[in-house]
């Protein structure tokens, strides 16, 4: 009975949140320079990195040190970087009232995966169940993770992780319930025909099954090749741009257009250089912090202001945002991309030689 009131009660909270993101996203916001939107700023309470070995994998978490119940960002990094890779972009968001939690899913001795995909959604799912009765243990005195309040976002293949997560692809049965989902440069596969399971992408517009608000923030250099021969490591047809087509309302949508698929990772990490833009890692860092700060605001705190403003006028944010915008649910469907996908004929599918990996090659 009481599992039964808690549910209906997070219903009608959620419900209460989409019908005020809802009847805000059609005011009009006034634009306003990017230093006064304090989401783009380090926020004002103090943080405390902290390292868990009890959990089913490692975790590196940074959580607000002043005394209070916060929401919990639980995040996935991308292929073969390290959970700490992201110690700034978690600072910020932290800084901001929210505990982070990344854990470290697999590890990558030859800079190749060695766990499958559908292994790797498991122990998301582990993770997750985990924080029930293992988070608040860890946090700092009169800390505690309110997991009624848990957002779930990843990167690169760590986006596609999470994406699956709340879809319910997992073996393992889910117990907290996730309440919105934010991608970050989401990547499903090498090509459009060479994808890992589970293949959650459909390539049918308004697809996935899920009825939680999202966030799909894309950079507009990933699907490039490096010096025209190196593979893209976000490319089109398995990218950002199909997250967010396959996605429902509420969907907000930006794409920083002038950065690379790793740079929102700390600037000593050197991985993949081919993947990283010409410009400094900072300004993209606290954009997309921002962003994640503010959609989180506005459904868990009702502070729908920040996130509007970028989503109206994405020229505030501290890099170039082009597409920026937010389209709630009682819109009939999303904007069309206009991008076409076609398959092709991969002669190497990289994907074959990680286990458990079956990929389809698709001849034209």
């Amino acid at each position: 009975m009481a599992t039964a009131t808690a549910t209906v009660t997070l219903s009608i909270t959620l419900s209460a949140m989409l019908l005020a993101m809802a009847s805000l996203s059609s005011e009009v916001v006034k634009p306003v320079l990017a230093e006064q939107l304090p989401v783009f700023e380090a926020g004002d309470i103090s943080t405390k990195r902290i390292s868990v070995d009890t959990s089913p994998k490692p975790l590196f978490i940074i959580s607000p040190t002043v005394e209070g119940n916060y929401p919990v960002f639980l995040f996935f990094p991308g292929t073969c970087s390290s959970n700490s890779a992201y110690s700034r972009l978690f600072n910020h968001i932290a800084s901001h009232g929210y505990i982070v939690v990344a854990p470290q899913l697999y590890t990558c001795p030859d800079i190749i995966p060695t766990t499958s995909e559908n292994d790797e959604l498991n122990h998301a799912a582990e993770t997750a169940n985990w924080l029930l009765s293992g988070l608040d243990a860890a946090l700092p005195d009169n800390v505690k993770g309110n997991l009624q309040q848990l957002a779930v976002s990843g990167h690169s293949r760590g986006g596609k992780a999470a994406f699956a997560l709340a879809l319910g692809y997992s073996n393992v049965p889910l117990q907290v319930p996730i309440s919105i989902l934010v991608g970050v440069d989401p990547v499903a596969g090498w090509s459009k025909g060479c994808r890992c399971n589970p293949k959650i992408l459909t390539y049918v517009p308004n697809s996935f099954n899920l009825s939680i608000p999202v966030t799909v923030i894309g950079s507009g250099l990933g699907d490039q090749k490096f010096f025209n021969i190196i593979h893209p490591c976000a490319p089109s047809g398995v990218n950002h741009k199909e997250f967010y087509s396959e996605s429902k309302p509420p969907i907000g949508y930006f794409v920083a257009t002038e950065y690379g698929h790793m740079d929102i990772l700390d600037d000593h990490e050197r991985i993949f250089n081919f993947c990283n833009g010409n410009n400094h890692r900072d300004p993209l860092r606290r954009t997309v912090g921002g962003i994640i700060v503010a959609f989180l605001n506005g459904y868990f705190r009702f502070e729908t202001k920040d996130y509007l403003t970028i989503a109206n006028d994405p020229t505030v944010a501290p890099v170039d945002l082009n597409p920026g915008f937010f389209i709630n649910e009682t819109q009939e469907s999303l904007v069309k991309l206009g991008d076409s996908y076609s398959f092709k004929f991969d002669l190497f599918c990289i994907l074959d030689w990680v286990p458990g990996c079956h990929s389809n090659i698709v001849y034209m």
